[in-house]
């Protein structure tokens, strides 16, 4: 089969199409002819060698953690999917290994895809809206009526969160540029903030819920803009986050939460239901071909995607 690897760590030029084996799913797989794919950053961060103490990759390796197509073939041990069905996942694999013709997924970790979505909308859900899903409910504990200031609302995580905080009748602050503020307005933020313009947005209001995509505020201006009872989510760690989510409860009820992604089928049948009901659709800002994926992760490098970058694996798409 075709699949875009990396022969060893580096920029995405080190990126290239190969033959591999096709995958064989074990009792508990899925094997999904990938009809399309999508860029998140942490696909060319992991692969740039920036986190490899923490998780180091074996090469050759095939990266992309986002996928929607149809079951080929299934392991005998499992119970709620076919072949035929069309489905949308989280790869469950280390280094994602989405970006190919054929990929194996485990069957806890998928759901049936949108019926309403296209394979390349419903392939630029996964990652970022169960990060945006996880953060918001779990760590977030979001009630509606809440106040929520969503930092970095325009991108991939922070446009899905939006919508997902406003079908939990939430009251939503969107952070952004300038050039994305209509579009997070078009997406039901009742409030939306070009931090150009206003630097100082942390200043003067409270929230309940302040989930941020950027994390490049201080830690310390993030909790002053919380309520008593506020929690402060991020989607990325950093050191003096930690040490304050450790220290925070002996003097505040204010308290931190960093998301750890989890590739759960269930959250995904969750998101399903939410874009079946309208009220959650993802903003493509640009489509490549799989065998261009190394311009697609160079896109996604300049740091101004608005929603999502999708990639077509398949030209029946």
């Amino acid at each position: 089969m075709k699949a875009m690897q990396y022969q060893a760590y580096g920029d995405p030029s080190q990126l290239h199409l190969a033959e591999a084996a096709q995958p064989e799913p074990s009792a508990t797989q899925l094997l999904v002819k990938v009809a399309a794919s999508s860029v998140n950053p942490v696909d060319w961060k992991l692969h740039s060698g920036a986190y490899r103490l923490l998780m180091p990759i074996r090469f050759p390796s095939t990266p992309g953690f986002d996928l929607a197509g149809e079951v080929s073939a299934v392991g005998a041990n499992v119970q709620d999917f076919r072949p035929g069905d069309r489905i949308f996942a989280m790869s469950d694999r280390r280094s994602g290994r989405a970006a190919a013709e054929y990929v194996v997924v485990g069957e806890a970790a998928a759901a049936r895809a949108p019926a309403n979505l296209s394979a390349a909308e419903a392939a630029c859900i996964p990652l970022a809206g169960l990060t945006a899903l996880q953060c918001l409910r779990d760590l977030g504990h979001l009630e509606a009526g809440q106040r929520v200031l969503i930092i970095g609302a325009s991108g991939g995580v922070g446009h899905l969160a939006l919508q997902i905080a406003k079908s939990y009748g939430a009251n939503v602050t969107g952070v952004c540029s300038g050039r994305h503020v209509a579009m997070v307005g078009e997406l039901g933020a009742d409030r939306a903030i070009d931090y150009l313009r206003d630097p100082d947005f942390l200043r003067g209001d409270k929230y309940d819920v302040i989930l941020d995509t950027v994390v490049r505020a201080p830690a310390s201006a993030l909790l002053g803009a919380l309520t008593a009872h506020g929690r402060y989510v991020a989607t990325l760690p950093s050191f003096t986050r930690i040490v304050a989510a450790t220290v925070l409860p002996v003097f505040s009820k204010k308290r931190i939460g960093i998301v750890r992604v989890s590739p759960r089928g269930k959250d995904l049948d969750a998101l399903r239901r939410l874009c079946e009901s309208g009220e959650l659709r993802p903003v493509i800002d640009k489509t490549f071909r799989l065998s261009d994926l190394a311009a697609a992760y160079e896109y996604s490098r300049q740091g101004r995607t608005a929603g999502k970058i999708a990639v077509i694996a398949s030209d029946t798409v």
